[in-house]
């Protein structure tokens, strides 16, 4: 096994990283997603004011971007966890399975999903789908990003921390084949 070829290597830059066989710079900086996550929790208190909703965080990509949002949230609020499978390496299969942290109380409640990205929609229109069928009050959708121009569905981000390029991102939860996800920035493939 090629120990370097498993961890990040920096580069003589130190914004630019390696990962495997990719390159990577920095394309959002961690001071920059601490405030979005700010604003969109300030947005999130306002709205759910003297409720009590469930923050859905969807794994594995949101662990970090949902634990900071829930930091921020000062508010009474549920969270539970839900598995999307739909990559494979850089590509997505087209197809999305879902797999259950424990025992979701969906019915009638308020329910926030939390992404860590939106590009096509289809694993959130799947995940819609599916939440659905457990009867909650209301379903929202909070994504740390959102790249607008991959987006081939009809329902409504309702809160986005930052809109993106249509090109692979890496950091912050997000990975390459399963390496990156602790970074603290956001990083962009290299052209």
């Amino acid at each position: 096994m090629d120990f370097q070829a498993l961890h990040l290597q920096p580069q003589k830059q130190q914004s630019v990283i390696q990962v495997k066989d990719k390159s990577f710079r920095v394309y959002i900086p961690q001071d920059e997603i601490s405030a979005a996550i700010k604003r969109i929790s300030a947005e999130l208190m306002q709205e759910y004011k003297g409720k009590d909703p469930l923050f859905l965080c969807v794994l594995n990509g949101a662990f970090m971007f949902c634990s900071d949002l829930m930091k921020q949230f000062s508010g009474p609020a549920e969270i539970g966890f839900i598995k999307a499978s739909s990559y494979v390496g850089m590509a997505t299969t087209g197809k999305v399975a879902f797999q259950e942290a424990g025992t979701l109380n969906v019915s009638g409640r308020d329910v926030i999903i939390v992404e860590d990205i939106v590009d096509t929609g289809n694993t959130l229109l799947a995940l819609r789908e599916h939440l659905m069928q457990l009867k909650p009050q209301s379903i929202k959708v909070c994504t740390l990003l959102f790249k607008k121009e991959a987006y081939q569905q009809s329902l409504p981000i309702d809160y986005v921390c930052f809109e993106t390029e249509n090109k692979f991102l890496l950091g912050y939860g997000l990975d390459y084949d399963g390496y990156g996800r602790n970074l603290p920035e956001v990083y962009i493939l290299n052209d």
